[in-house]
C-alpha cells in the first residue's frame, strides 16, 4: 500500500517526495489503521498464480538447461539461468496481471476524493466492475511493464539466487542452511534493484484513467517532469518488501524441492 501511494503522489512534479513514513501516517489518519491492508485479497489472489507459476516454469525451464548442460559434458552456466528465469518471470506475469490491475484500483482507490472512489469490496467485486465498465482487456492494461517487471524481478530474484548458491558452494566452507540464506538475500536485493523502475511505471499505467500512451510515453514523462531518480523513490520501502519476501519464498522452495527431488536444486 505504501509503495504504491509513494509511486503516485507527486506524479508530474519534481522535487522530493513524502517519506513513507509519512505516506503511512497520512494514509492511517484518513482511513484508518486497516486501510494499510486494502487490496490483500488481490496480493493473496497474485501470489497464488504469478508466484506459484513462475517458480514452476523457472524449476521446469532450468531442468531443460541443466539436462541440455549436462548431455554436453559440462555444467549450466549463469547466462541459461538467467534466461530460465526471464521466461518464467514473463509467462506467469501476462497470465496473472488481471491480478495486477485488481491490486493497483484497490491499493489507489483511496487517493481520490470520497464522491469520486469506486469502493471495491473484494478483488473479485473489482474484477468484475473493471471488465464490465472498461471491457475485457483492461485487465490486462500496462501487462508491458508488468512482464517486463516480472522478468527483472526473475532475472534478479531467481537467476542470482541460483549463481549465488553454485558460487558460495564452490568458494565458501559455508553449510547449506547458511548459503541457501545468503543467497536468497543477494537475490532480493538484485530483484529490487531491477525491477523497480519498471514496477513504477507499472503503477502507473494501471491506475486507472491513465495520461500515458504507454510504457515508453509514461517513462519520458516521469524522466522529463521529476527527473531520473524518480524511478527508484521508495527504493527502501520496496526492498523491505521483496527482500523478506524473497527470502522466505526462496528458502521454503528450495528445501521442498530439495524434499522432492533430493538430486535437484534451484
Amino acid at each position: 500500500m505504501v509503495k504504491v501511494r509513494l509511486q503516485l503522489l507527486g506524479e508530474g512534479a519534481a522535487g522530493k517526495g513524502q517519506s513513507p513514513l509519512a505516506v503511512a501516517q497520512k494514509i492511517i489518519a484518513e482511513d484508518g489503521f486497516f486501510s494499510l491492508y486494502n487490496g490483500i485479497s488481490a496480493a493473496w489472489l497474485r501470489q497464488a498464480s504469478y508466484a506459484t507459476l513462475r517458480l514452476g516454469f523457472f524449476d521446469r525451464f532450468l531442468a531443460f538447461a541443466t539436462s541440455r548442460a549436462e548431455q554436453q559434458g559440462r555444467s549450466v552456466g549463469f547466462s541459461e539461468r538467467a534466461m530460465a528465469g526471464l521466461s518464467a518471470g514473463g509467462l506467469a506475469a501476462a497470465i496473472a496481471n488481471p491480478a495486477e490491475v485488481a491490486l493497483i484500483r484497490l491499493q489507489s482507490d483511496g487517493m481520490k476524493p470520497r464522491e469520486q472512489r469506486a469502493n471495491y469490496r473484494s478483488v473479485v467485486d473489482a474484477l468484475t466492475r473493471i471488465a464490465k465498465s472498461e471491457g475485457i482487456t483492461a485487465l490486462w492494461s500496462g501487462s508491458y511493464p508488468t512482464i517486463v517487471r516480472a522478468m527483472a524481478t526473475n532475472f534478479g530474484q531467481l537467476a542470482f539466487f541460483s549463481e549465488s548458491k553454485h558460487q558460495l558452494k564452490q568458494r565458501t566452507a559455508m553449510s547449506d542452511r547458511n548459503i541457501t540464506f545468503a543467497a536468497s538475500g543477494i537475490a532480493g536485493f538484485f530483484a529490487s534493484f531491477f525491477s523497480l523502475p519498471f514496477d513504477f511505471l507499472k503503477t502507473r499505467l494501471q491506475r486507472g484513467g491513465s495520461q500515458y500512451g504507454g510504457m515508453i510515453d509514461c517513462a519520458v514523462q516521469a524522466y522529463r517532469k521529476e527527473g531520473l531518480l524518480r524511478f527508484y523513490r521508495g527504493f527502501g520501502t520496496y526492498f523491505f518488501r521483496i527482500a523478506p519476501h524473497s527470502i522466505i519464498t526462496l528458502i521454503v522452495a528450495d528445501n521442498v524441492t530439495s524434499y522432492m527431488k533430493p538430486a535437484r536444486v534451484l
